[in-house]
Protein backbone atom coordinates (compact mmCIF):
# COMPACT_ATOMS: atom_id res chain seq x y z
CA UNK A 1 0.00 0.00 0.00
CA UNK A 2 1.32 3.50 -0.90
CA UNK A 3 2.24 5.68 2.09
CA UNK A 4 2.31 9.24 0.74
CA UNK A 5 2.71 12.20 3.05
CA UNK A 6 3.20 15.84 1.46
CA UNK A 7 2.49 19.07 2.65
CA UNK A 8 2.40 20.10 -0.91
CA UNK A 9 4.27 23.34 -2.25
CA UNK A 10 5.41 24.54 1.25
CA UNK A 11 7.74 27.62 1.35
CA UNK A 12 10.66 27.28 3.98
CA UNK A 13 12.80 29.53 5.78
CA UNK A 14 15.59 26.64 5.68
CA UNK A 15 16.39 24.29 2.79
CA UNK A 16 14.32 21.26 2.08
CA UNK A 17 16.25 17.95 1.76
CA UNK A 18 15.52 14.84 0.02
CA UNK A 19 16.59 11.54 0.93
CA UNK A 20 15.32 8.17 -1.18
CA UNK A 21 15.90 4.71 -0.09
CA UNK A 22 15.48 2.18 -2.93
CA UNK A 23 15.43 -1.49 -1.45
CA UNK A 24 14.72 -4.85 -3.03
CA UNK A 25 11.05 -4.95 -1.78
CA UNK A 26 10.43 -1.13 -0.67
CA UNK A 27 11.00 2.34 -2.29
CA UNK A 28 10.67 4.93 0.09
CA UNK A 29 11.16 8.86 0.52
CA UNK A 30 11.56 11.25 2.92
CA UNK A 31 11.80 15.16 2.58
CA UNK A 32 12.82 17.27 5.24
CA UNK A 33 13.85 20.50 6.90
CA UNK A 34 16.25 21.14 9.44
CA UNK A 35 15.05 21.74 13.44
CA UNK A 36 15.87 22.36 16.99
CA UNK A 37 14.91 18.37 16.78
CA UNK A 38 17.51 17.33 13.99
CA UNK A 39 15.05 17.54 11.21
CA UNK A 40 11.26 17.60 10.54
CA UNK A 41 9.33 15.66 8.01
CA UNK A 42 7.44 17.60 5.56
CA UNK A 43 6.81 15.08 3.02
CA UNK A 44 6.94 11.05 2.59
CA UNK A 45 6.12 8.28 0.82
CA UNK A 46 6.87 4.46 0.64
CA UNK A 47 5.32 1.75 -2.10
CA UNK A 48 6.51 -1.95 -2.01
CA UNK A 49 7.62 -2.46 -5.29
CA UNK A 50 9.30 -5.67 -4.86
CA UNK A 51 12.17 -4.71 -7.67
CA UNK A 52 14.08 -8.04 -6.52
CA UNK A 53 11.28 -10.25 -7.44
CA UNK A 54 12.95 -13.55 -8.72
CA UNK A 55 16.53 -12.04 -8.94
CA UNK A 56 17.86 -15.67 -7.03
CA UNK A 57 16.79 -17.64 -9.91
CA UNK A 58 17.41 -14.77 -12.86
CA UNK A 59 20.09 -12.61 -12.00
CA UNK A 60 18.69 -9.78 -13.76
CA UNK A 61 15.60 -6.92 -12.68
CA UNK A 62 11.92 -8.13 -14.62
CA UNK A 63 10.52 -5.65 -16.99
CA UNK A 64 7.35 -5.63 -14.68
CA UNK A 65 9.86 -4.71 -11.10
CA UNK A 66 11.60 -2.22 -12.95
CA UNK A 67 8.13 -0.03 -14.39
CA UNK A 68 6.58 -0.52 -11.08
CA UNK A 69 10.08 0.92 -9.58
CA UNK A 70 9.63 3.32 -11.89
CA UNK A 71 5.91 4.95 -11.26
CA UNK A 72 6.99 4.84 -7.79
CA UNK A 73 10.26 7.52 -8.30
CA UNK A 74 8.10 9.72 -10.45
CA UNK A 75 5.97 9.94 -7.60
CA UNK A 76 9.37 11.06 -4.71
CA UNK A 77 10.40 12.85 -8.05
CA UNK A 78 6.80 15.09 -7.83
CA UNK A 79 7.17 15.41 -3.86
CA UNK A 80 10.93 16.30 -4.23
CA UNK A 81 9.86 18.84 -6.71
CA UNK A 82 6.51 20.02 -4.70
CA UNK A 83 8.90 20.50 -1.54
CA UNK A 84 11.33 22.89 -3.20
CA UNK A 85 13.84 19.98 -2.31
CA UNK A 86 17.45 21.51 -4.31
CA UNK A 87 19.48 18.56 -2.19
CA UNK A 88 18.65 14.94 -2.45
CA UNK A 89 20.37 11.91 -2.16
CA UNK A 90 19.09 8.76 -3.64
CA UNK A 91 20.50 5.54 -3.29
CA UNK A 92 20.02 1.72 -4.07
CA UNK A 93 21.08 -1.60 -2.01
CA UNK A 94 20.80 -5.47 -2.72
CA UNK A 95 18.62 -5.60 -5.63
CA UNK A 96 20.96 -3.34 -7.91
CA UNK A 97 24.17 -4.51 -5.85
CA UNK A 98 22.95 -8.25 -7.50
CA UNK A 99 21.42 -7.56 -11.00
CA UNK A 100 22.95 -7.87 -14.28
CA UNK A 101 20.83 -5.21 -15.43
CA UNK A 102 21.46 -3.04 -12.55
CA UNK A 103 23.11 -0.11 -13.79
CA UNK A 104 20.99 -0.38 -16.78
CA UNK A 105 17.81 0.48 -15.19
CA UNK A 106 19.45 3.11 -12.96
CA UNK A 107 20.28 4.76 -16.71
CA UNK A 108 16.65 4.43 -17.18
CA UNK A 109 15.76 5.99 -13.92
CA UNK A 110 17.80 9.13 -14.49
CA UNK A 111 16.14 9.36 -18.09
CA UNK A 112 12.52 9.23 -16.83
CA UNK A 113 12.60 10.56 -13.76
CA UNK A 114 15.15 12.51 -13.36
CA UNK A 115 16.23 10.94 -10.36
CA UNK A 116 20.23 9.88 -9.88
CA UNK A 117 20.20 6.86 -7.95
CA UNK A 118 24.04 5.60 -6.39
CA UNK A 119 23.90 1.44 -5.90
CA UNK A 120 25.84 1.13 -2.29
CA UNK A 121 27.89 -1.00 -0.78
CA UNK A 122 27.14 -3.40 1.95
CA UNK A 123 29.27 -1.52 4.30
CA UNK A 124 28.16 2.00 3.42
CA UNK A 125 24.41 0.25 3.66
CA UNK A 126 25.31 -0.63 7.70
CA UNK A 127 26.82 3.19 8.14
CA UNK A 128 23.88 4.45 6.86
CA UNK A 129 21.25 2.90 8.66
CA UNK A 130 23.60 3.08 12.15
CA UNK A 131 23.43 6.79 11.70
CA UNK A 132 19.64 7.16 10.86
CA UNK A 133 18.83 4.71 14.40
CA UNK A 134 21.64 5.07 16.53
CA UNK A 135 19.92 7.48 19.10
CA UNK A 136 17.63 4.25 19.91
CA UNK A 137 20.61 2.48 21.62
CA UNK A 138 20.04 1.76 24.88
CA UNK A 139 21.99 3.94 27.43
CA UNK A 140 23.24 1.54 30.10
CA UNK A 141 25.00 -1.46 27.76
CA UNK A 142 28.54 -1.05 26.48
CA UNK A 143 28.10 -3.03 23.51
CA UNK A 144 24.89 -3.20 20.89
CA UNK A 145 23.97 -5.42 17.60
CA UNK A 146 21.79 -3.42 15.28
CA UNK A 147 20.40 -5.67 12.37
CA UNK A 148 18.47 -4.14 9.40
CA UNK A 149 16.15 -7.29 7.34
CA UNK A 150 16.10 -6.20 3.89
CA UNK A 151 14.27 -7.54 1.00
CA UNK A 152 17.61 -9.03 -0.81
CA UNK A 153 20.17 -8.78 2.10
CA UNK A 154 20.43 -8.52 5.94
CA UNK A 155 22.91 -6.24 7.48
CA UNK A 156 24.19 -7.12 11.39
CA UNK A 157 26.42 -4.27 12.65
CA UNK A 158 28.77 -4.61 16.30
CA UNK A 159 28.65 -1.77 17.66
CA UNK A 160 31.43 -0.44 20.94
CA UNK A 161 30.90 2.60 23.04
CA UNK A 162 27.31 1.67 22.86
CA UNK A 163 26.39 3.46 25.82
CA UNK A 164 28.65 6.79 25.45
CA UNK A 165 27.77 9.90 23.14
CA UNK A 166 30.04 8.28 20.20
CA UNK A 167 28.96 4.55 19.46
CA UNK A 168 30.79 3.12 16.25
CA UNK A 169 30.24 0.38 14.65
CA UNK A 170 33.23 -1.57 14.94
CA UNK A 171 32.77 -4.87 12.11
CA UNK A 172 29.65 -5.34 9.87
CA UNK A 173 28.82 -8.48 7.95
CA UNK A 174 25.47 -8.58 5.05
CA UNK A 175 24.18 -11.94 5.20
CA UNK A 176 23.00 -12.09 1.31
CA UNK A 177 19.00 -13.39 2.31
CA UNK A 178 16.52 -10.90 2.97
CA UNK A 179 12.80 -11.52 2.68
CA UNK A 180 12.00 -11.43 -0.97
CA UNK A 181 15.46 -13.91 -1.64
CA UNK A 182 14.01 -16.38 0.83
CA UNK A 183 10.45 -16.02 -1.06
CA UNK A 184 11.45 -16.75 -4.16
CA UNK A 185 13.57 -19.71 -3.08
CA UNK A 186 11.54 -21.26 -0.47
CA UNK A 187 7.99 -19.78 -0.16
CA UNK A 188 6.93 -23.28 -2.70
CA UNK A 189 8.88 -25.57 -0.49
CA UNK A 190 8.94 -24.85 2.92
CA UNK A 191 5.65 -23.99 4.88
CA UNK A 192 4.05 -24.87 8.47
CA UNK A 193 6.38 -25.20 11.61
CA UNK A 194 8.89 -27.40 9.93
CA UNK A 195 9.70 -25.24 7.25
CA UNK A 196 9.91 -22.22 9.58
CA UNK A 197 12.23 -24.58 11.67
CA UNK A 198 14.17 -24.73 8.52
CA UNK A 199 14.45 -21.27 7.58
CA UNK A 200 15.65 -20.50 11.23
CA UNK A 201 18.64 -23.24 10.38
CA UNK A 202 19.53 -22.00 6.58
CA UNK A 203 20.15 -18.42 8.51
CA UNK A 204 22.08 -19.33 11.78
CA UNK A 205 25.43 -20.16 10.51
CA UNK A 206 25.79 -16.99 8.91
CA UNK A 207 25.34 -15.85 12.85
CA UNK A 208 27.57 -18.10 14.27
CA UNK A 209 30.08 -16.69 11.58
CA UNK A 210 29.55 -12.93 12.73
CA UNK A 211 29.80 -13.87 15.97
CA UNK A 212 33.13 -15.65 16.09
CA UNK A 213 34.74 -12.63 14.57
CA UNK A 214 33.62 -10.20 17.12
CA UNK A 215 32.53 -12.21 20.50
CA UNK A 216 29.06 -11.24 20.97
CA UNK A 217 27.82 -14.31 22.77
CA UNK A 218 30.29 -12.85 25.88
CA UNK A 219 29.23 -9.69 25.95
CA UNK A 220 25.54 -11.09 26.02
CA UNK A 221 26.30 -13.51 28.98
CA UNK A 222 27.66 -10.82 31.16
CA UNK A 223 24.75 -8.71 29.93
CA UNK A 224 26.95 -5.91 28.24
CA UNK A 225 24.62 -6.28 25.06
CA UNK A 226 21.82 -4.08 23.90
CA UNK A 227 19.86 -4.83 20.46
CA UNK A 228 17.94 -2.71 18.25
CA UNK A 229 16.37 -3.93 15.23
CA UNK A 230 15.17 -1.48 12.30
CA UNK A 231 13.05 -3.24 9.27
CA UNK A 232 9.28 -4.10 7.99
CA UNK A 233 9.42 -7.16 10.16
CA UNK A 234 10.87 -5.37 13.12
CA UNK A 235 8.14 -2.61 12.90
CA UNK A 236 5.43 -5.36 11.93
CA UNK A 237 5.85 -7.49 14.86
CA UNK A 238 6.04 -4.09 17.08
CA UNK A 239 2.78 -3.37 16.01
CA UNK A 240 1.09 -7.10 16.35
CA UNK A 241 2.82 -7.20 20.07
CA UNK A 242 1.00 -3.81 21.01
CA UNK A 243 -2.36 -4.84 19.44
CA UNK A 244 -2.81 -1.99 17.29
CA UNK A 245 -5.60 -2.15 14.59
CA UNK A 246 -3.37 0.44 11.85
CA UNK A 247 0.26 0.87 12.11
CA UNK A 248 0.79 3.88 13.66
CA UNK A 249 4.83 5.07 13.63
CA UNK A 250 4.83 7.07 16.92
CA UNK A 251 3.98 3.81 18.98
CA UNK A 252 6.07 1.47 17.64
CA UNK A 253 9.51 3.23 17.26
CA UNK A 254 11.52 3.31 19.89
CA UNK A 255 8.96 0.74 21.88
CA UNK A 256 11.00 -2.41 23.64
CA UNK A 257 9.16 -6.26 22.84
CA UNK A 258 10.31 -9.19 24.32
CA UNK A 259 11.60 -12.49 23.01
CA UNK A 260 8.75 -14.24 24.47
CA UNK A 261 6.58 -12.57 22.67
CA UNK A 262 8.60 -13.02 19.47
CA UNK A 263 8.73 -16.03 19.35
CA UNK A 264 4.87 -16.15 20.01
CA UNK A 265 3.83 -13.97 17.28
CA UNK A 266 6.01 -15.53 15.10
CA UNK A 267 4.95 -18.78 15.73
CA UNK A 268 1.21 -17.60 15.14
CA UNK A 269 2.06 -16.25 11.88
CA UNK A 270 3.92 -19.33 10.55
CA UNK A 271 0.74 -21.32 11.46
CA UNK A 272 -1.59 -19.24 9.66
CA UNK A 273 -2.23 -19.36 5.84
CA UNK A 274 -1.09 -16.47 3.59
CA UNK A 275 -4.40 -15.53 2.95
CA UNK A 276 -5.35 -14.94 6.84
CA UNK A 277 -2.18 -12.99 7.25
CA UNK A 278 -2.98 -10.86 4.15
CA UNK A 279 -6.60 -9.88 6.13
CA UNK A 280 -4.32 -8.34 8.92
CA UNK A 281 -3.93 -4.48 8.07
CA UNK A 282 -0.83 -4.42 9.75
CA UNK A 283 0.45 -6.97 7.44
CA UNK A 284 -1.76 -6.77 4.34
CA UNK A 285 -1.76 -8.70 0.90
CA UNK A 286 1.83 -7.01 -0.38
CA UNK A 287 3.61 -8.84 3.04
CA UNK A 288 1.29 -11.78 3.66
CA UNK A 289 3.95 -14.24 1.85
CA UNK A 290 7.13 -11.88 3.22
CA UNK A 291 6.35 -11.62 6.85
CA UNK A 292 7.30 -15.41 7.73
CA UNK A 293 10.82 -15.07 6.20
CA UNK A 294 11.37 -12.18 8.18
CA UNK A 295 10.33 -13.97 11.45
CA UNK A 296 12.55 -16.48 10.93
CA UNK A 297 15.30 -14.11 10.20
CA UNK A 298 14.72 -12.37 13.45
CA UNK A 299 13.83 -15.51 15.65
CA UNK A 300 17.13 -16.90 14.43
CA UNK A 301 18.64 -13.17 16.08
CA UNK A 302 16.65 -13.50 19.30
CA UNK A 303 18.10 -17.20 19.82
CA UNK A 304 21.51 -16.97 19.17
CA UNK A 305 22.02 -14.31 21.20
CA UNK A 306 19.38 -14.48 24.03
CA UNK A 307 19.33 -10.97 26.10
CA UNK A 308 15.31 -11.21 26.58
CA UNK A 309 14.03 -8.27 24.84
CA UNK A 310 15.15 -6.05 21.67
CA UNK A 311 14.45 -2.13 20.99
CA UNK A 312 12.04 -1.37 17.74
CA UNK A 313 13.53 1.21 15.16
CA UNK A 314 11.09 2.50 12.30
CA UNK A 315 14.08 4.74 10.75
CA UNK A 316 17.15 3.72 8.60
CA UNK A 317 18.71 4.37 5.84
CA UNK A 318 16.81 7.77 4.60
CA UNK A 319 17.61 9.62 8.35
CA UNK A 320 21.23 8.76 7.88
CA UNK A 321 20.85 10.31 4.43
CA UNK A 322 19.05 13.38 5.46
CA UNK A 323 21.49 13.78 8.58
CA UNK A 324 24.37 13.53 6.46
CA UNK A 325 23.43 16.32 4.13
CA UNK A 326 22.52 18.44 6.74
CA UNK A 327 25.84 17.76 8.89
CA UNK A 328 27.57 18.62 5.38
CA UNK A 329 25.49 21.76 5.49
CA UNK A 330 26.12 22.99 8.91
CA UNK A 331 22.71 22.43 10.14
CA UNK A 332 22.73 19.37 12.27
CA UNK A 333 25.52 18.97 14.84
CA UNK A 334 26.03 16.05 17.54
CA UNK A 335 23.83 13.15 15.61
CA UNK A 336 25.14 10.86 18.01
CA UNK A 337 24.52 12.75 21.01
CA UNK A 338 20.36 12.43 21.26
CA UNK A 339 19.99 8.94 23.04
CA UNK A 340 16.93 7.38 25.16
CA UNK A 341 17.32 5.61 28.41
CA UNK A 342 16.77 1.68 28.58
CA UNK A 343 13.54 0.72 29.26
CA UNK A 344 12.72 -1.17 32.50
Amino acid sequence: MDKPSNQAAMQHTVPAYGAIDLGTNNCRLLVAVPSEERFTVVGSFSRIVRLGENISSSGKLSDAAMDRTVDALKICAEIMEANGVKSYQAISTEACRRATNGAEFLDRVSRETKINIETITPDREAELTFSGCSPLLDNDKPYGLVFDIGGGSTELMWIEKANTSSPKVSMCQSIPEGVVTLADKYNDTLSGEEGYEELIRIITPWLDDFDSKCGISEAAQDGNLTILGTSGTVTTLGALHLGLKRYDRSRVDGMVIDFESITSISHLLASMTCESRATHPCIGPERADLVVMGCALLEAVTRRWNVGRLRVADRGIREGLLLESMTADGYVTGIANQKISAAQ
